[in-house]
């Protein structure tokens, strides 16, 4: 009799074995899909351009900026409007691009409401700094016009650096431009400023380039600062000035140029050529 239950309840555990074998799964995937389908899903993910731009150095977009502002043929300044050539495009072709950004801050950078106040406290730490100039004046909206770009490895385009650019509105040439900054390119993530022209009282043997150059090389977070000897006396407009090379992606390299248009008392420091 004991054996004839054994035989019973083994004969029911293989046939409910069977059973679950075949309607298991799908059982179990009709009770998942319930509580999936029709139902709104919640998932935390970056803002959409956050994670447009890779990881780079300091070295590396001060080098991709530089190559893409060398790309343009669009001059800084008064005084090197006299020099350059403009073409109708504003832009030469080449493997870097310096671009406006239409689409504007991507939620992580320096809006256009904010572009001011944070130009003004650079301004007021690379005084402190002897950098810029003791008198260099604040910037206002009123002024200054500003504008978001994006400098673009083309052949890499993950590899940019957005940069504001800030000079004097067209409509307000005609002001007193002695102690201000007329252009500057401002990193549009940290509100650091990459190069700049400014009126000052000082004179070229006033000025310590080396100094100035470290200090600011410091101020960015570069590394690897030397000296830059050209071999071509016509690279500048003007006598006073000096040039270094920082490392850059890979062999290439970025030359920064410390330089001082006498005449007009105007001070620079700048990433391209």
């Amino acid at each position: 009799m004991k054996k004839i239950v054994l035989n019973v309840t083994l004969l029911v555990m293989a046939v409910l074995a069977m059973i679950l074998s075949i309607w298991g799964p799908e059982a179990l995937t009709v009770y998942r899909d319930k509580g999936i389908l029709d139902v709104i899903q919640e998932q935390e993910i970056e803002n959409e351009g956050v994670g447009y731009r890779y990881q780079l150095s300091n070295n590396e977009k001060l080098y991709i900026l530089s190559e893409a502002l060398n790309s343009q043929s669009i001059p800084e300044t008064e005084q090197s409007a006299l020099t350059r050539k403009q073409e109708e495009s504003g832009y030469a072709e080449g493997a870097y691009a310096f671009v406006v950004n239409h689409q504007g801050p991507s939620g992580r950078e320096i809006t256009d409401e904010e572009i001011y106040e944070a130009c003004n406290e650079q301004i007021a730490f690379l005084t402190e700094e002897g950098i810029l100039p003791a008198q260099a004046e604040a910037v206002e909206g009123t002024i200054y016009d500003a504008t978001l770009y994006s400098a673009i490895d083309v052949l890499e385009p993950g590899n940019n650096v957005a940069v504001w650019k800030l000079n004097i509105a067209a409509n307000k040439k005609n002001i007193s431009k002695q102690n201000r900054l007329l252009d500057a390119y401002i990193d549009a993530d940290s509100g650091k400023i990459y190069e700049f022209y400014v009126r000052t009282e000082a004179k070229w043997e006033e000025i310590n380039p080396d100094e100035l150059a470290e200090k600011w090389a410091g101020y960015i977070g570069l590394y690897g600062m030397e000296e830059y000897e050209t071999e071509n006396p016509l690279l500048e407009t003007t006598p006073y000035y000096k040039k270094y090379v920082f490392p850059g992606m890979g062999e290439e390299k970025a030359i920064v140029t410390v330089g001082f248009y006498e005449g007009i008392n105007e001070l620079f420091l700048k990433i391209s050529r």
